[in-house]
C-alpha cells in the first residue's frame, strides 16, 4: 500500500477466556493513527503531531488486554478508557425505570445508581469486527447481540459501532441499532483526552469551549434534578474558550457535588458543533460535532495514581478529560427530557465526530 493511502493493519492484542481479542490500527497520511479494539469498542490509543510534527498518545488508555479487564477505581467503579457504552449511557436514577408500565431494575454500580449500563454493559463484551477501506479512509465495523434481559435492560438489541478515520483527520463513530421489543438506548465513547500528551499531567490547562447555553444541574449523587439552568454567569459557561481549571474549583455547590465537571450540557439547537479544546502548549485542536442533543464533559475528577496508563506513569486528578455525546442522564425517569425509548420497527442512529488539528 502507498505511503500516502491510508492504512488499516489488525493484530491480536490478548484473549478473554477462550476469545481472541484483537487491536486494528487506522492511519492516514496526515499523522494521526488510532489504534482501536474489538473489546469494549475500545480507542486504545490516539497518535496526533503537534505544532512541530512531534506525535504524541493523546488518550488515556492501558497497555495490556488484562488492564482493560480489570480496570476500576478503589471504589470498584470501572474508568471506561477508551470504551463503548451501553445499554445506557450516564446513570439512572436508582436503577429503576418505568416503560410501558412495567418497571425495569439494572445493577446498581456508582453508589445508589446504575452507570454506564452496569458493571457488564457494552464496555465488557467483545464485539465482532469486520474491516473497512475506501479511498478517503479506513475503519473497523463492530457488531454486538445484547440478548433481552442483558443486564436487566428489556429487548433483544442489535448494535453496529462503526469507527472510521479519513484523511482529513476526522475520526467519526457512527452508531445504529435496532430492537425487538421496547426499551431504552443511549449510547456513546467514554475517550478521555489529553492533547499535551496522555501521562504527561493534568488537563486544567486545556481551553474548552462548549456550543450549550443551559446544563444539567445535580444532585449529590450526579442524577439531574430540575430543569435544565443557563450557564450565565456561572462557572459552566464555556460558550467562550476557559480554561478547564480556571473555575473548577471554586466554592459552586454544582462543582462541589461532582468534585469538579460532570455534568450534562444541553447543546445549542442549530449547529452540529458541540466542543472544541486547545492545548496551547502543544498547538493540538480537538473539535467536536456530533447529532445527539447533549454532551457529558467530565473533568477526570474521580482519576486516581492506582491507575498506571500506556505511557507507565500513574493518572491523577484532572489527567484527561472526556466529552460523551449523548441523551441526558437518567432520561427513562424524565419525560421533560429527549426521550432515550427504541420500540420496534424504530432505528436508532446518531454519529459523532473528532478531528485533530493545529492551532493557528
Amino acid at each position: 500500500m502507498s505511503q500516502r493511502e491510508p492504512e488499516l493493519s489488525r493484530e491480536l492484542f490478548g484473549r478473554v477466556g477462550d476469545t481472541d481479542v484483537h487491536r486494528y490500527c487506522l492511519a492516514t497520511p496526515g499523522g494521526i493513527t488510532v489504534r482501536v479494539l474489538d473489546y469494549g469498542g475500545v480507542v486504545q490509543s490516539l497518535e496526533a503531531p503537534d505544532r512541530d510534527g512531534v506525535p504524541a498518545n493523546v488518550v488515556l488508555g492501558f497497555s495490556t488486554l488484562d488492564d482493560y479487564v480489570a480496570n476500576t477505581l478503589p471504589d470498584a467503579t470501572r474508568v471506561f478508557f477508551g470504551a463503548l457504552i451501553g445499554r445506557y449511557a450516564n446513570r439512572i436514577a436508582g436503577g429503576t425505570f418505568t416503560l410501558d408500565g412495567v418497571e425495569h431494575r439494572v445493577p446498581l454500580n456508582n453508589g445508589p445508581n446504575s452507570l454506564h449500563g452496569g458493571p457488564a454493559g457494552f464496555d465488557t463484551k467483545v464485539w465482532s469486527a469486520t474491516e473497512l477501506r475506501d479511498d478517503d479512509g479506513v475503519g473497523v465495523r463492530l457488531e454486538l447481540v445484547s440478548p433481552d434481559g442483558d443486564s436487566g435492560f428489556p429487548a433483544t438489541v442489535t448494535a453496529q459501532v462503526t469507527y472510521r478515520l479519513d484523511r482529513d483527520n476526522r475520526l467519526s463513530i457512527t452508531y445504529r441499532a435496532t430492537a425487538d421489543a421496547p426499551t431504552v438506548l443511549n449510547l456513546t465513547n467514554h475517550t478521555y483526552w489529553n492533547l499535551a500528551g496522555e501521562g504527561s499531567g493534568d488537563v486544567l490547562g486545556h481551553e474548552l469551549t462548549l456550543h450549550a447555553s443551559r446544563f444539567c444541574p445535580v444532585d449529590d449523587t450526579l442524577i439531574p434534578v430540575g430543569d435544565p439552568t443557563s450557564v450565565e454567569a456561572s462557572p459552566f459557561d464555556f460558550r467562550l474558550p476557559v480554561a478547564i481549571g480556571e473555575r473548577i474549583d471554586l466554592p459552586h455547590p454544582q462543582l462541589g457535588a461532582a468534585g469538579g465537571y460532570d455534568h450534562n450540557w444541553v447543546l445549542d439547537a442549530g449547529s452540529p458543533f458541540a466542543a472544541r479544546a486547545v492545548d496551547p502548549a502543544s498547538g493540538r485542536v480537538l473539535t467536536m460535532w456530533t447529532t445527539q442533543p447533549g454532551v457529558q464533559f467530565y473533568s477526570g475528577n474521580f482519576l486516581t495514581e492506582e491507575l498506571v496508563g500506556t505511557s507507565g506513569r500513574p493518572y491523577r486528578r484532572g489527567a484527561g478529560f472526556a466529552l460523551e455525546a449523548q441523551h441526558f442522564p437518567d432520561s427513562p425517569n424524565r419525560p421533560d427530557f429527549p426521550s432515550t425509548v427504541l420500540r420496534p420497527g424504530e432505528v436508532y442512529e446518531q454519529e459523532t465526530v473528532f478531528q485533530l488539528s493545529i492551532a493557528d
